[in-house]
């Protein structure tokens, strides 16, 4: 047989056999693999050589087959002509998928779950980033567009557009599946990391440069000085693997300034905490009042409080992607200076512990005694002896909630295959964390915050707690420090034990978009019941729903199944639930991996282990939510959606306000103005996934128009917030784009495809626009 018939007879042998998968003798076949099409001589080899087999195969009728290099809207055309439906129906006899492909086992039990959290500091710095380049855009389209309209144009610098644009496509790189998922080679990682870690540095320039224009009273003073910068940020990174150190605003006889920018596009009431030299501070509002604050100890460890450091926290309300203004005073104010209390647990443990006389504080040898902490809408309770949350209590009801916390271990079997940055192979159930010695705790309270940091060897545990109304007084800020590098494969998690009987049942988010129901199945491996936790998951019963919100993918999984045992009657620990004859629950649970470190490779193309973990800050928010009869109707549904607060929740954990001193210390009071580019906040079920100033067609500087990109989200209504402080209207998908901005006009608006390549209309006048829940659209408008 010649050369090009015996190659060709080979392909359509396994052709033939790949087509017995399909329900129709229209069959695709997908070209490539990694590492593949990267020279131009390879394109040519491809696609030379396999046209030639194409062409023979087709050429030999009585071998009844038709080959062709194809898109997938070819593959489809040909399957509706094959099976005779028009196009976009249902073919008859073709199952339908709903869902997702995870979790995903390539052989055996080796299932893909480990990447889920594999380098989880990476995961978290990809979050940083993706906000602030949100918030550069918004910004930076704001000050271009005002700037224009007040013909200071040739002030501004327009330059900016190009660190937008290496921004969005640092980002991009990122998301790449050996990127985002901690699967690259160490060198490769580092490089990302310094991408990273640049991208982010010039991304706060933008916003330093932006705000500082906004907020200036006088926009004929606005001068731009690369060198001196007229704000600083808050915080700063040495390193690409390193933690970010916050700026401390040094206090003299002058007055210094902070601009606070609030990237959301509703009107928030948040906890702003600045680290100043000196306890004797007072700050004022942009109309000179003095504002309360609470004053608390900055440390370095456990017992040790940074010596002239201390941190200034004061409720602040900012105008929907807007800008405030503060002014800090040296100086003492008793009445509005609210210092903060601290005790600190030894249990035991010969520590000494660094005091101030600004601060009152208390510490505690030995004690064991639960403790609890409160605000205006729940008191919380922690173990005394491992100052973890064990439950909660919402003020409208009697009986408390479980919430008990605990650190788990798993470490990897020892068989030839092993964990790796790719698999998660156990080596079975996760066994308890046991410090060496026993924590350190230090309780702090206050009037607007009150916390509990547990210092174990491995993890330090925060939860804090907000005094305030709305959103951020209704869940719980928890965050890790981990640092496991002396670990050798061993994985850190995090467990939640509740009282909500789940029936085996939790929800996870896909992207941040749609929550998928999860179900625990015990006829899989442990490693299989694990999925991806983009931004939140939750497990829930008739009458309660426990959110925990995340500023970071990591893996989750919910290992009890949550139904009802048979045990002896009246064990219900004082729990809400009532013994329903000789049943009893079986708690419901959560569980997030924190971080792992394993010393191999697990033989799936990375070639090394997971040694190069970093001391990670992962970051959550606790969500304890009352289900009504309403919200029964969605269980046993396949999809899910959060409620509305929880959506602003994961709003505020992963889009926080960000504070900015001024610089130069000798400016006027009169000289900054708080800036409020909306006329009013969006309805609170519409998110601005970005205001994006377009590029200009001629060269890399910005044009004239820009890209408003709308998504309305769908939410549950049966989890009620009423009483609790949580105000939020809707205006059934609604939104009236003319009249949003302050002080600018919509000059023209056209519907186009959310990449912007295509227009779905003619540009109109009309600019009130509805969107469906769940609905992505954008649009391209030129303000002025």
């Amino acid at each position: 047989m010649p050369f090009p018939a015996c190659r060709a007879a080979l392909l359509l042998d396994q052709y033939r056999k790949k087509s017995r998968l399909f329900r129709s003798n229209v069959l695709l076949v997908p070209l490539g693999d990694d590492f593949r099409y990267d020279k131009p001589q390879e394109w040519d080899a491809q696609f030379f050589n396999y046209q030639r087999l194409f062409d023979f195969l087709n050429s030999k009728p009585d071998l009844h087959v038709q080959a062709q290099f194809g898109t997938l809207s070819d593959y489809f055309d040909a399957l509706y002509k094959r099976t005779g439906v028009e196009p976009g129906a249902r073919p008859p006899g073709f199952p339908v998928l709903s869902g997702d492909f995870f979790s995903y086992a390539d052989r055996e039990d080796h299932y893909w779950t480990g990447y889920y959290t594999s380098r989880p500091f990476y995961k978290n710095l990809d979050r940083v980033l993706e906000a602030h380049l949100r918030g550069a855009e918004i910004l930076y389209s704001l000050a271009v567009t005002h700037a224009r309209r007040s013909g200071l144009a040739s002030q501004y610098p327009l330059s900016n557009f190009a660190l937008l644009t290496e921004a969005r496509r640092t980002l991009g790189l990122f998301q790449h599946h050996d990127a985002i998922t901690g699967t690259a080679k160490e060198a490769v990682v580092v490089d990302y990391g310094v991408r990273l870690l640049r991208s982010l540095v010039n991304l706060k320039q933008v916003i330093i440069n932006a705000a500082h224009y906004l907020v200036l009273g006088d926009k004929e003073t606005y001068r731009f000085d690369p060198e001196a910068p007229f704000l600083q940020m808050d915080d700063t990174r040495l390193n690409h693997d390193a933690l970010p150190e916050r700026t401390v605003i040094q206090l003299d006889s002058s007055p210094r300034y902070v601009v606070l920018f609030n990237p959301l596009e509703q009107e928030r009431l948040s906890l702003v905490s600045l680290l100043v030299s000196s306890p004797r501070v007072r700050v004022l509002s942009e109309e000179g009042q003095p504002l309360a604050v609470q004053i608390s100890a900055h440390w370095s460890s456990a017992t040790d409080m940074v010596p002239d450091v201390c941190q200034v926290s004061l409720p602040v309300r900012l105008p929907a992607l807007g800008l405030g203004v503060l002014q800090l005073q040296l100086g003492l104010d008793g009445h509005r200076t609210l210092p903060s209390s601290v005790r600190v647990y030894l249990h035991g443990r010969q520590l000494s512990v660094s005091r101030h006389e600004a601060f009152p504080l208390r510490v505690i040898d030995s004690g064991t005694s639960d403790f609890a902490l409160s605000n205006r809408y729940m008191q919380v309770w922690f173990s005394g002896l491992t100052g973890l949350l064990k439950s909660i209590r919402r003020v409208d009801e009697e009986q408390e909630q479980r919430v008990d916390v605990e650190f788990l271990i798993y470490g990897t079997r020892t068989s030839k295959d092993k964990s790796g940055a790719y698999l998660f192979l156990p080596d079975g159930e996760a066994q308890p964390y046991v410090p060496k010695d026993p924590p350190v705790l230090r309780v702090t309270e206050g009037p607007f915050f009150s916390e509990v940091v547990a210092y174990y060897e491995h993890v330090h545990q925060m939860v804090r707690l907000y005094n305030l109304p709305g959103v951020e007084g209704l869940s719980l800020d928890v965050s890790s420090l981990v640092d496991i590098r002396d670990y050798v494969n061993k994985e850190l998690a995090l467990r939640i034990h509740t009282d909500i009987v789940s029936q085996g049942t939790f929800f996870t988010d896909l992207n941040g978009f749609q929550v998928q129901s999860r179900r625990y199945l015990k006829k899989l491996p442990l490693q299989a019941n694990f999925y991806p936790m983009p931004v939140m998951a939750y497990i829930q019963d008739a009458q309660n729903r426990l959110t925990l919100h995340t500023a970071q993918a990591l893996g989750v999984s919910s290992l009890h199944d949550g139904e009802w045992r048979t045990g002896a009657v009246g064990l219900c620990l004082g729990r809400r639930w009532q013994a329903r004859g000789s049943q009893l629950p079986s708690p419901g649970q959560l569980e997030v991996i924190l971080d792992r470190r394993l010393m191999q490779d697990d033989n799936r193309g990375l070639g090394q282990g997971l040694k190069d973990n970093k001391r990670t800050h992962n970051r959550f928010r606790l969500l304890l939510e009352r289900r009504t009869l309403s919200s029964e109707v969605q269980d046993g549904r396949s999809t899910s959606y959060p409620s509305l607060l929880s959506h602003l929740t994961s709003m505020y954990l992963n889009t926080p306000a960000l504070a900015m001193p001024v610089a130069k210390r000798q400016l006027p009071a009169a000289g900054l103005r708080s800036f409020h580019p909306l006329a009013s906040s969006l309805p609170c079920d519409f998110h601005l996934l970005n205001l994006r100033t377009l590029q200009a067609e001629e060269d890399a500087l910005p044009s004239a128009e820009t890209a408003l990109i709308l998504h309305r989200k769908g939410f549950d209504c049966g989890l009620e917030a009423k009483n609790l402080g949580f105000n939020c209207t809707t205006s059934q998908g609604k939104v009236a784009l003319g009249s949003l901005f302050h002080g600018l006009d919509v000059g023209f608006l056209q519907p186009t495809s959310l990449t912007l390549l295509y227009p779905l209309a003619s540009p109109s006048n009309s600019t009130d626009v509805y969107l469906e829940p769940m609905e992505i659209a954008t649009f391209r408008l030129r303000l002025g």
